[in-house]
């Protein structure tokens, strides 16, 4: 047996994502909401109460269909409200209701202090690096995957294009 140090590979940073990814979906299922509407939540609070469907869409990469469906859900349970964005004539901004900030209040606010308080136990240059290393792989994983993309376009010519919500949500 040898001493040499185990080689990382990109599938062992696939399977944390996926854990990662677990815990919050396991999260915003224990508080009776989507993994999407949670992100919703979490985006007005973060946001300070309102934000636009367009905006929530794009920082989580969530199809406007997708946000849609979540929204109603949200609307539904009186959590939230849509209105017209005050800068976009065909946009919606997203508030939080009174009872979506008591619910985001007890729920989604001391998620994002445990979050901070996850994040704020590695050292401050141990975040720095995660970021850096975090945000470089994200944009060397989408090169390539574009590339292999328009390669399978290229070879397939016709063939029909997945939209970028199939399959729905994962919850």
């Amino acid at each position: 047996m040898t001493n040499e140090p185990k080689v990382a590979s990109a599938r062992e940073l696939d399977v944390l994502y996926q854990k990662t990814d677990k815990i919050y979906y396991e999260f915003a299922r224990g508080c009776g909401i989507s993994e999407t509407a949670y992100w919703i939540l979490y985006a007005l609070e973060v946001s300070g109460g309102s934000a636009t469907q367009a905006r929530i869409a794009g920082e989580f990469s969530y199809s406007k269909q997708t946000v849609n469906s979540a929204l109603k859900t949200l609307a539904a349970k009186g959590l939230v409200e849509l209105s017209g964005a005050p800068d976009d004539r065909r946009g919606k901004l997203v508030s939080l209701t009174a009872a979506g900030r008591a619910f985001s209040d007890e729920r989604i606010v001391p998620a994002i202090e445990a979050e901070d308080r996850a994040f704020a136990s590695l050292e401050p240059e141990e975040r720095s690096e995660f970021l850096r290393l975090a945000a470089a792989y994200t944009a060397a994983i989408d090169r390539e995957l574009s590339r292999l993309a328009r390669r399978t376009e290229d070879t397939r010519g016709d063939a029909p294009q997945a939209s970028p919500d199939e399959g729905g949500e994962r919850n």
